[in-house]
């Protein structure tokens, strides 16, 4: 066997076009490379507007001008130098740096692999000066600098077949214009491509600007988030469950204004989401992370998408917690009576005045949760019993316990068979009263008023929806995704207080068990008393369930410990209880949530709303799922053609 080994060389310095091009290669990667560099260089020197033309992808032309302060013509030949810089001049200031750009190698880099002419001015200047392939010159142009990139990669042919088609590059290159524009709200942006206008934002607040990026379903179904800690302040939007999309391509993360992609802060994020949304579905966010420069690394990666955290656990705890706050916050309680809370017009209010996502004056989005606690003591209409919660807003043990003794009540004799679909169809159970009676008593009972913004059950339709009326109209509910959500925040709550309440069996259930499900009963018997199961194997094949959690003591108790050993089994006592334990309680919450068809009476479906209102994140099912859609009088109107 031959090798064709190179010849032996002795070791010499590169020549520096060929150590420029080894840099190029690492910085621009591709057009959407050379348009994110040139952008924060004119970030950094100020720009307030900013207009991107590209040509064919942005492969044979980019050109980017900006109203910056410009450069003196003296600095013009160490503007296109490599290592050469204003933003940084010793290790102090590279650790902690607060600009986007800092090494001082992409406008080398580019040149290096392109045809590259820099105009620019300064204010004090009586004209605009010109380099180009080294030479300056006076010229003609504003204040601020212009960077005409054209034939890109013209002296690489072979990195320029490896370029993907027009449309493709200049995706990439909208792309990275549409993640800036969203950081910088401050920042007029027009994009053009091949003479054709693309997108124009002009400066305006977070909100509007997000709405133009991301579009109307974002903007409609979002929450404002505003959170501090110590260095530590997140702000930013997070899409409500409903919202999500079947791709992750409307995620939004900036570290001091620079966007990263960074696995510590989508996990932070993903992590927030995980009992509101399963499955392959993403969430939809536009966050900022601001935070002393001295405790994050922005020097880990050539295009400076990537950092690294000193204190990466707090950091992460910080985002995880402050995300979690801002979805437990989705119940009609704490926002009033439409189920997407931060409306285009809300936000708009909120978020006057100076964006949050630049230095100076910010606006804070605390006056946003200043509406009443969902909960609050005393009894209402269907529903009794003092809440009881801590510091975190979790309920305790006794809260649980009193929430169990007055809810649980309701649905006694709810159809606790899971057979796994949760929208079957059927006939009503015929009620001793007419439907028309109902209608009467519960409309005369009640009216509905703000301190109940679900209001008041009206009838129920076809076995699976509540019909209630509130001040704005008419609500309908998912009666078993609702009772789904709030059996699944209560076991939730349970086992964060290390206080389920657990049923005891008047009779032992038996059933037959192989060897694998024995042996996790005797191997898991900890984990299973911590979810409120007591089960013991009474012969090599028989299990005994003695006790369950009082939450489920409704649902079938065979069924019930099978699923729970399948899950222990498969992945473990204490994996089930960290990583998998919002899946397992969501099968569990299944398992005893009033069923499709089960007739309700107007007391249980009243007591189920006014549950939905004392619950976390009640506007959703653990799926993503609403729970309710509000209709108002407009909307009605507009149906039956009222006025018109």
């Amino acid at each position: 066997m031959t090798t064709n080994s190179p010849a032996y060389r002795p070791i010499q310095a590169l020549p520096d076009h060929l150590i420029s091009q080894i840099a190029a290669g690492e910085v621009v990667e591709r057009p959407s490379a050379v348009v994110k560099e040139v952008l924060e260089n004119a970030l950094d020197a100020g720009a307030t507007s900013i207009t991107i033309r590209l040509e064919e992808g942005g492969v044979k032309r980019i050109a980017i001008c900006d109203n910056g302060r410009g450069i003196p013509p003296e600095q013009l030949p160490l503007a296109v130098a490599r290592h050469a810089t204003s933003k940084i001049s010793s290790l102090t200031e590279l650790e902690n740096v607060a600009t986007l750009g800092f090494r001082g190698e992409a406008l080398a880099s580019i040149a290096s692999v392109s045809l590259l002419t820099l105009t620019t001015r300064t204010a004090d200047a009586p004209h605009a000066w010109q380099i180009e392939a080294g030479k300056i010159s006076p010229a003609s142009g504003a204040v601020g600098t212009t960077v005409d990139v054209q034939d890109l990669y013209y002296n690489t042919p072979a990195r320029r077949k490896f370029l993907k088609s027009e449309q493709t590059e200049f995706g990439h290159c909208a792309e990275v214009v549409r993640r800036i524009a969203l950081a910088r709200p401050d920042v007029s942006f027009s994009l053009t491509h091949n003479g054709k206008a693309v997108d124009h934002w002009n400066v305006s607040a977070i909100d509007k600007r997000s709405a133009q990026i991301l579009g109307d379903a974002f903007s409609s179904a979002r929450l404002p988030l505003d959170e501090s800690a110590g260095p530590l302040r997140i702000h930013g939007f997070v899409g409500l469950p409903t919202a999500s999309r079947g791709r992750a391509d409307a995620q939004f993360f900036y570290v001091n204004g620079r966007f990263v992609r960074d696995k510590l802060l989508t996990h932070a994020v993903r992590a927030a989401y995980q009992d509101v949304l399963h499955g392959d579905r993403y969430p939809s966010y536009v966050l900022a992370l601001d935070l002393d420069p001295a405790l994050v690394d922005v020097n880990v990666h050539p295009s400076k998408i990537e950092v690294r955290f000193r204190d990466s656990r707090a950091v992460h705890q910080f985002v995880f917690h402050a995300v979690s706050r801002a979805l437990a916050q989705t119940s009609a309680t704490a926002f009033g009576t439409v189920p997407a809370p931060a409306t285009a017009a809300s936000a708009t209010a909120v978020l006057s005045g100076k964006t949050p996502w630049i230095a100076g004056e910010q606006t804070t989005f605390a006056s946003q949760f200043n509406t009443p606690s969902p909960y609050t003591n005393g009894s209402q209409s269907g529903y009794s019993g003092t809440q009881n919660y801590n510091q975190f807003g979790r309920r305790t043990e006794q809260g649980v316990a009193q929430s169990l003794q007055s809810y649980g009540a309701f649905f006694s004799n709810s159809n606790s068979s899971h057979n796994g679909n949760e929208n079957d169809s059927g006939s009503v159970t015929p009620q001793d009263q007419s439907p028309f009676s109902t209608l009467s008593s519960a409309s005369a009972s009640r009216l509905p008023d703000d301190d109940h913004p679900l209001g008041f059950a009206l009838a129920q339709l076809h076995g699976v929806y509540v019909l209630a009326q509130n001040s704005k109209g008419l609500v309908l509910v998912d009666m078993h995704a609702a009772h789904e959500r709030i059996l699944y925040e209560q076991l939730k709550n349970a086992l964060d207080e290390n206080a389920m309440p657990v049923q005891p069996m008047l009779i032992p259930v038996t059933f037959y068990a192989d060897a694998i499900e024995v042996g996790t009963v005797e191997e898991h018997q900890d984990t299973l008393k911590t979810l409120g199961f007591d089960m013991a194997a009474i012969s090599p094949t028989t299990l005994a369930v003695r006790a369950v959690p009082a939450l489920l003591k409704n649902a079938d108790a065979q069924s019930l410990a099978r699923d729970v050993l399948r899950e222990v089994r498969e992945f473990g006592g204490s994996r089930v209880l960290i990583d998998r334990r919002n899946e397992l309680l969501g099968t569990l919450a299944c398992h005893t949530a009033v069923r499709a068809n089960r007739s309700l009476t107007v007391p249980e479906m009243n007591a189920l709303l006014r549950q939905m209102e004392q619950t976390e994140r009640a506007d959703q099912c653990n799926h993503g799922r609403p729970t309710w859609v509000q209709l108002g009088m407009n909307d009605l109107d507009k149906m039956f053609m009222r006025g018109q």
